[in-house]
């Protein structure tokens, strides 16, 4: 549907990519992943049409349409929402607004009738009567409620545009969907929603995402763009991480013989197939698998992090009491009535509708701010160590050098000992003197990583802590929380993330709280504590 051939990409002395080859086949769902700058979203501005490579070609399949998730957020501003949504078929909305046109004539003439004829017959063709009803459920499927349907675009706030434009790129059928970072600023149930729908697609979709968890969930092949190449892999993230871990241990012990090499990659390939009977893709999925050679799996050029939360002491039996604790804001209740006491072994995930709850609720334990109503005390043993998702006042100061910067957060001032911490979240060489009033959002956060791991907290409060950060830097967060053994409280949108961490669930809302000892999925498919989560939100006028 899709062939790529000897494409080139390249700014100045650095090659994106060279003389890549790929076909998109119809029925598959491809990952594109990549390190931060490696390319992803170019590669795909390239393949719809929005940006020229050096050399080489992008051809599509005739008579096949593609659609693209937007990123313009105000491009749509002075329509209606669900013409927005319609206009994602631009053969479709242009031949409406034609036949519209023709029908508004004041001396409509027989030729007209004639021309109007022709065009509803396309129309017809292209399933035209049921566009709007479509169009509807669409946005009803993704959260945005029949009232307002009929607004203008401009009226919505930002997640619901999102909403909006991602029903536009999914609106038709499309032949090709091409989605860049869909899931942002979606919450569970939306998320799970397009999960749900992409699993039905039956054409091409190309995709590029931070969000490990949809792309287990949707994706059929990965698309990795390392060694300036781009190279394509059966299988979804899981599978090409784990395999392209386990060739790059293969290739560090290099007198292992390549027979023993070979029967590793087998059994693992094997292992990975029969784990396919598990996902909602699992006949497709294992059958692809089965076919997969074990020369494709090649070690990968990424680098990983090394974040290391080393708590200086154990947490005692007293480590944390909320009473009663409330918190009002311009006049709206954020949250009230929290209530809880911490145990050994908690590693709790904040939850709530609102994320000017969980902010406000970490500001209060981390002493930046007072609850309305209760209190809150921590054990005598207790070291706090905190990642806020709002960081720009730590870097508003006098601009710093990435060295003076982290030094001020010590005690112990020695420069191997503060360059070790930077080096960690892979600042290394001439990069520790880099100053930090020009940081990047994803370098900044790699910062404040650096200087939570300085405090040796035995308790961390940690506030979406994958806001910027690359696939590696936030496999290599999970990673640590799992391996972490003090108290982790934290609030996370990525899926994979707080599943794996999390073996408590505390949800906050206006109207109360719910606290349950489970894992993330068994919580939020718990059909007994359904009623129990929606109550949080409904607080009487």
């Amino acid at each position: 549907m899709i062939t790529v051939q000897d494409l080139t990409l390249q700014f100045g002395k650095r090659i994106l990519f060279d003389e890549a080859n790929i076909f998109f086949a119809p029925g598959n769902c491809y990952g594109v992943i990549g390190a931060n700058g490696a390319g992803k979203s170019t590669f795909l501005k390239i393949i719809t049409g929005q940006k020229d490579a050096n050399k080489g070609n992008v051809s599509i399949e005739p008579g096949k349409r593609m659609a693209v998730l937007s990123q313009d957020h105000f491009a749509y501003d002075e329509e209606r929402v669900i013409d927005t949504v319609m206009m994602g078929h631009k053969p479709l909305w242009d031949l409406m607004k034609e036949k519209d046109a023709i029908y508004a004539k004041p001396d409509f003439s027989e030729e007209d009738g004639l021309k109007a004829a022709e065009l509803e017959a396309e129309f017809a063709e292209l399933n035209g009567w049921n566009a709007e009803p479509e169009a509807a459920a669409l946005l009803s499927g993704i959260g945005i409620i029949e009232a307002d349907h009929e607004r203008l675009m401009k009226d919505l706030n930002g997640n619901q545009k999102v909403r909006v434009l991602l029903a536009q790129a999914l609106f038709g059928d499309p032949d090709i969907l091409i989605l860049d970072e869909p899931t942002n600023d979606l919450d569970l149930e939306t998320v799970t929603w397009l999960e749900d729908f992409l699993l039905d697609f039956k054409n091409t979709v190309i995709v590029v995402s931070h969000d490990r968890h949809f792309l287990d969930t949707v994706c059929t092949h990965t698309v990795d763009i390392d060694f300036a190449k781009i190279h394509l892999y059966t299988g979804n993230y899981s599978f090409w991480y784990q395999s392209s871990q386990l060739a790059l241990k293969q290739k560090l012990a290099a007198n292992k013989k390549a027979e023993e090499k070979r029967k590793e990659l087998q059994a693992f390939i094997d292992r990975f197939s029969a784990n396919a009977s598990k996902s909602r893709q699992a006949t497709a999925r294992r059958k692809m698998l089965e076919k997969l050679n074990v020369e494709e799996i090649r070690p990968s050029s990424r680098k990983y992090p090394g974040i290391i939360f080393a708590q200086e002491r154990e947490v005692g039996d007293q480590i944390l009491n909320v009473k009663s604790m409330s918190y009002e804001m311009d006049g709206q209740t954020l949250f009230s009535g929290v209530d809880f006491t911490i145990n050994k072994g908690d590693k709790i995930a904040l939850l709530s509708k609102d994320s000017l709850a969980t902010t406000a609720f970490y500001k209060i334990l981390a002493g930046e701010l007072s609850p309305s109503e209760g209190s809150f005390e921590f054990g005598q043993t207790i070291t706090k160590a905190y990642l806020p998702t709002e960081n720009e006042r730590y870097f508003e100061t006098e601009p710093k050098s990435l060295m003076d910067w982290l030094r001020q957060f010590s005690s112990n001032k020695d420069e191997q000992y503060i360059r070790g911490f930077l080096g960690k979240m892979l600042f290394s060489g001439e990069e520790v003197h880099k100053m930090s009033n020009v940081l990047s959002g994803g370098e900044k956060v790699r910062c404040m990583i650096s200087r939570m791991m300085l405090a040796s907290g035995n308790v961390l409060l940690i506030d979406e802590p994958t806001n910027h950060l690359d696939l590696e830097s936030i496999t290599a967060f999970n990673n640590s929380l799992i391996n972490f053994p003090g108290i982790v409280i934290f609030t996370s949108h990525d899926h994979a993330f707080t599943q794996t961490v999390a073996n408590r669930i505390i949800e906050i809302g206006p109207a109360g709280m719910v606290d349950r000892l489970s894992t993330y999925d068994d919580y939020v498919n718990d059909d007994r504590i359904k009623e129990s989560r929606a109550a949080l939100y409904q607080v009487p006028a």
